[in-house]
């Protein structure tokens, strides 16, 4: 069924010069077509105008095979849309948008010509996300008149846009077209003038970090790219992400962010400067942190880097039985996982009567899975069946893998170790759950480090498929060839990562959750603004905010502190205001209240 379009007569804006016409200019053109505004597309590049034009003509089509559109709403679209190389045809424009190349130099020469063509009481608007809207503002004589405007790619499809007011600019104008943005569909966040704004300013040091973790050859790209999608439910991963943008473009917006914070995490890394200087810019190239069918193709081929399929060269152990230390939801979750594969698991606690509510929590989650039809009544009481639930760890005897998932404090898990060591039998692997502290400290409380490995599973564990599995200096081939194969057994996906503060997710991810504190801290921007941003321009399940309340503030606190021990750069010292709210008892929904309050339940 065909969409009713968008009334425009309310509005001030009702014709709309868009100058540059390449993705996100044609993107910018369609939407507004789309809601009635006159719109004339502007390319110093006759070719370029002639492929918005037939980008449109193909976009509107689909929007007719798909029943989005009727043929007469298309010619209607098609014809509110004109092309030129001649900056004089905005002359008549209420709203002149440009998206030309990020250079001072160039989107000056636009401003200063647009000065002495378009009327007075025209609004000049800026879709940069790196320079200076006050800089190109102060260029023009009328710099009440300028603002930034920044839409996201793929426009038609991208819900938020960034109204960037400089000191100069005058609130007519910001409320003009944010009401555009309203009628577009969009929801417009209002931010201040600085480089990347909300969504790039925080999305851009968390890529930036990513590239210097594969740079370090911490992780390969597969992992990095894998343990972000799968661990925190992104879109897509960030070298992936960087090779979309583009390599040379994300340089850029990362050393205007740089040279306004003097932050360490946005210093761009060396790899990107290499990678650009190579020409190895991304899709668009065919090459990045990838390599690409074709340039503009998203299609990955194999080349040098790509791991062998079933690269796994040393023979693993064998892996009947496995013992599950603990008895809260993480203990519970994964010994669900490993009983539903088949695996004969015991279930250890401090107590009996935790081990036995341990597993009745198992039961009540095999139940739910029956209820929705995700396994019959019987495979649910066959996996119950295979978990046993005890008050000690000496049943561990006989386990050939036995996993820890008790409380994060170091001391409680090298006593646990050493107590494994004493009672599993020998070429058992010992396995701890952590997310945070040395694996190695943990193996350093056993006479067998070589038989101790990281298996940082993800909450909650029968959902998520990412395992962060974590070798020391001094485990064994075997016992990480072991730990991958069963991984794939309990159908996780498992990444390799070296036994250092974070592992992958966690030191990508907290980082880039400290800098939204950060902006909250400055006034930069509010906590809904945030939120919204991350989620309507980066595809971000949940916004920094409501993540940092499910997770836990003390949580947050005590991860965002190793960090910054391990690592030792400021940029990764806590934020005050983190710590002021843990101190305060503040700790997120699990105490009805962190960033914000929470409904008791």
């Amino acid at each position: 069924m065909a969409t009713p379009l968008s009334d425009p007569s309310q509005s001030p804006v009702q014709t709309v010069a868009v100058v540059g016409l390449g993705t996100m200019g044609t993107g910018i053109a369609e939407v507004l077509a789309k809601a009635g505004r006159t719109v004339v597309g502007i390319d110093i590049s006759e070719a370029q105008a002639a492929k918005c034009v037939a980008a449109l003509e193909a976009s509107t089509a689909r929007g007719v095979e798909r029943g989005r559109l009727t043929e007469q709403q298309r010619a209607e679209i098609l014809g509110r849309v004109r092309t030129s190389a001649d900056l004089r045809t905005a002359a008549d424009a209420d709203l002149v948008i440009e998206v030309a190349p990020e250079s001072y130099e160039v989107k000056q020469q636009i401003f200063r010509e647009l000065d002495g063509i378009v009327r007075p009481e025209t609004i000049l608007a800026t879709g940069t996300n790196a320079l200076s809207v006050t800089r190109l503002a102060a260029d023009s004589s009328r710099p009440e008149r300028v603002l930034g405007l920044h839409f996201f790619n793929p426009a038609p499809a991208m819900r938020l846009v960034e109204v960037v007011s400089s000191v100069l600019t005058a609130p007519a104008a910001v409320t003009a077209v944010t009401n555009l943005a309203l009628d577009l569909g969009k929801e417009p966040v209002a931010v201040g003038d600085r480089p990347g704004f909300v969504a790039d300013g925080l999305l851009f040091g968390y890529l930036n970090q990513a590239a210097a973790m594969y740079e370090a050859k911490y992780a390969s790209r597969e992992d990095i790219d894998a343990a972000m999608r799968l661990g925190c439910g992104l879109p897509m991963g960030p070298l992936a992400l960087l090779d979309l943008i583009g390599v040379d473009t994300a340089r850029t917006v990362l050393e205007a962010m740089y040279a306004a914070s003097r932050d360490r995490l946005h210093a761009p890394a060396p790899i990107l400067k290499q990678l650009s200087e190579a020409g190895l810019t991304g899709r668009k190239a065919g090459r990045g942190f990838y390599t690409y069918e074709a340039p503009g193709s998203p299609v990955v081929v194999r080349d040098a880097l790509t791991p062998l399929e079933g690269g796994d060269l040393v023979p693993g152990r064998e892996v009947r039985s496995v013992g599950v230390a603990g008895s809260g939801t993480m203990a519970s979750g994964i010994a669900e996982v490993f009983a539903k594969a088949g695996y004969e698991v015991v279930l250890a606690a401090r107590s009996p009567e935790k081990a036995q509510t341990a597993k009745a929590r198992i039961g009540k989650s095999l139940a739910r899975s029956v209820d929705k039809g995700r396994m019959t009544a019987e495979a649910a009481a066959e996996t119950l069946d295979r978990i046993t639930a005890t008050g000690t760890y000496d049943d561990f005897a006989d386990v050939d893998l036995a996993v820890e998932a008790v409380a994060e404090d170091l001391e409680v898990k090298r006593q646990l170790f050493a107590a494994l060591d004493k009672v599993c039998k020998p070429g058992a692997i010992l396995a701890t759950t952590t997310s945070s502290l040395p694996v190695v400290a943990c193996a350093r409380a056993t006479s067998r480090p070589q038989d101790v490995i990281g298996m940082h599973f993800f909450n909650p564990a029968p959902a998520m498929k990412l395992v962060e599995v974590v070798r020391t200096v001094l485990t064994a081939d075997d016992v990480h060839a072991t730990v991958r194969e069963v991984c794939g057994r309990i159908r996780k996906h498992p990444v390799d990562c070296g036994d250092r503060a974070g592992f992958i997710v966690n030191a990508l991810l907290f980082p880039y959750l400290n800098n939204a504190i950060k902006m909250v801290e400055e006034h930069y921007a509010t906590l809904d603004d945030i939120d919204a941003a991350m989620k309507l321009g980066g595809g971000y399940p949940m916004g920094p905010f409501e993540l940092l309340d499910v997770v836990g503030l003390d949580v947050s606190l005590a991860i965002e502190k190793v960090l910054h021990r391990e690592f030792r750069d400021p940029g990764l010292a806590p934020a005050p205001l983190l710590e002021h709210l843990v101190a305060a008892g503040c700790l997120g929904r699990k105490t009805g209240r962190g960033f914000r309050e929470y409904a008791k339940r």
